[in-house]
């Protein structure tokens, strides 16, 4: 199951699980996500929302894949973000989450 973690910033969300050892930028690998989601499990998530700007609202997951890399994929979370690897991830962290 995912942990959601709550930081001031972004930067500090990445920093951290940086330090965590989520050091792969799974931005670049998008299209493996989309084609192979099982192949990926969410660890963190961690959801952002400025104070002034819905444009500035963003989700940063930390990712394990079924290899052992580790690492982080940050997407836009707002009406008119179009990303079809970041749905996929919100799937995976919907589905992993236990309701209480």
């Amino acid at each position: 199951m995912s942990q959601m973690y709550h930081y001031a910033t972004v930067s500090e969300a990445l920093n951290e699980l940086n330090e965590k050892g989520f050091t792969i930028d799974f931005n670049l690998h998008e299209e493996d996500i989309k084609k192979n989601p099982h192949q990926y499990q969410i660890e963190h998530v961690y959801r952002y929302e400025g104070n002034t700007d819905p444009g500035d609202e963003a989700v940063v997951y930390g990712i394990k894949s079924s290899s052992g890399q580790k690492g982080v994929f940050v997407a836009g979370f707002s009406a008119n973000s179009d990303n079809d690897a970041a749905r996929v991830l919100n799937e995976l962290s919907t589905k992993g989450r236990e309701i209480s």
